[in-house]
């Protein structure tokens, strides 16, 4: 069986599910389809539990049922999740906000669902000859096409959100029509829905790889005892591999607070005084910055040791994050060109070393580790920087929420420098200790 073409139907997949149009304007559009913010964040809430809890159980039934089950069971659930998003009714607080709770739920499931499962497919869709050189190039494609999906995303999903923006394109085009207030707002929702059927026709153009050995579902007590079997191994493997542990560990270091300061970057954006009509501009350029690393990354796996290339990944991060403390007035949007470019680089090498090193019929299994790892990492951290504002808020007199900001930023650096540090000791110590043994 021919399964060439799953590579460019997983970069595909890859790009319309996650290039979502809502996501620009994603914090207004729930408060103005209704909800308060309180009832927002119980929703980030119940999507973040909804990934974690599923992230292992699904990428150990992948290896079990089929990659491709999953990826085909995330399409439809994000079609699912989407179109409740698009019918949820405005005048019924409580029925809206129990349609969207199931949507969270939905969207973290279709998360869970995929993660693993499709680059695992795709991973074990190429030749065994020379995947270790091929799979770079993979993953550089696939760099290039998502930050090509995000700008645009970005951009026409904002656009279709501003009444403004809408009339004048149609005015353009000689039309006359002017959006009624609210018109607009399911607009980037309804398009997303549109992506979502084209995400299910995609997975199911997609092959399992010659040779692969799966259960069918209907077995499903076996089935969920060997996924279960594939937790306990794929857990032994994170253990005992020093090689995938390290990755591991450098990639929650250089992860959690590059993506804590990122979510605040509008935040940052507005204390060193950049115009607001330039926050979107500047998000999309993030985006693009994909088309800049993906050639580097793959120059880098394919000349240097995964040891070094995480060390330059750490100094950019130290420069971006020491250079933010400073705060500098509009000068200071530079940082995020250097902790942008981490970001790209360790999803691209973490993403080449794990499925390198791990053994093929747990790699789904080991690649959800990381996705566990990292996002409980990411809500540590998060909990954590929400900790060290409070308690700057109470050391002293009262101050403006940026002026608290602006101090919290000052720790940034210091804790990313401790956890490389602690990392390094571990490399050695581990080091040592197989040398001896």
């Amino acid at each position: 069986m021919n399964t060439a073409r799953n590579i460019p139907l997983f970069i595909a997949f890859r790009v319309l599910f996650n290039a979502r149009f809502y996501y620009p304007v994603i914090g207004i559009l729930f408060l103005d389809l209704g909800l308060t913010l309180e009832q927002y964040s119980l929703l980030n809430v119940a999507w973040a539990v909804a990934i974690v809890t599923l992230e292992l159980p699904s990428g150990a039934l992948a290896d079990v049922i089929g990659r491709r089950r999953m990826v085909v069971l995330a399409a439809l659930l994000m079609v699912a999740e989407m179109l409740l998003f698009a019918l949820a009714p405005t005048g019924r607080p409580g029925l809206l906000f129990a349609m969207l709770l199931i949507n969270r739920i939905l969207s973290g499931a279709a998360e869970a669902s995929a993660s693993g499962a499709d680059e695992a497919l795709a991973f074990d869709s190429l030749p065994p000859n020379g995947r270790e050189s091929t799979w770079p190039r993979v993953l550089e494609r696939l760099m290039r096409w998502q930050s090509g999906g995000f700008f645009v995303a970005m951009i026409l999903g904002a656009l279709l959100y501003d009444p403004s923006a809408v009339q004048q394109a149609v005015a353009f085009f000689g039309g006359t029509w002017s959006p009624a207030p609210g018109a607009l707002v399911r607009w980037p929702v309804y398009l997303t829905l549109g992506t979502s059927l084209v995400c299910l026709a995609i997975a199911l153009g997609l092959r399992e790889p010659p040779g692969s050995k799966h259960q069918s579902p209907s077995t499903l007590g076996p089935a969920l005892r060997q996924a279960w079997q594939n937790i306990r191994s794929g857990g032994f493997a994170v253990v005992t591999d020093r090689r995938i542990l390290l990755i591991l560990l450098a990639a929650l270091s250089c992860d959690s607070l590059v993506r804590l300061f990122l979510t605040f970057q509008s935040n940052y954006l507005r204390l060193i005084t950049v115009p607001e009509f330039l926050f979107g501009i500047i998000g999309s350029a993030l985006a693009l910055l994909g088309f800049l690393a993906a050639p580097v990354a793959r120059r880098m796996v394919g000349t240097l040791h995964a040891p070094t290339n995480f060390l330059m990944v750490a100094g950019l991060i130290i420069i971006g994050l020491m250079g933010a403390t400073f705060a500098l007035p509009l000068v200071g949007v530079w940082v995020i060109i250097p902790l942008g470019l981490a970001m790209n680089l360790t999803g691209f090498f973490v993403s080449h070393y794990l499925n390198l090193w791990t053994a093929a019929d747990i790699r789904a299994t080991v690649l959800s580790f990381r996705g566990v790892a990292l996002n409980l990492t990411y809500g540590s951290a998060g909990l954590l920087f929400a900790g060290l504002t409070n308690s700057i808020r109470n050391a002293g007199p009262e101050q403006s929420e940026s002026a608290i900001f602006s101090q919290s930023l000052i720790w940034l650096p210091v804790a990313f420098g401790a956890m490389i540090l602690l990392v390094g000791i571990f490399a050695l110590a581990s080091r040592q200790r197989t040398k001896t043994s």
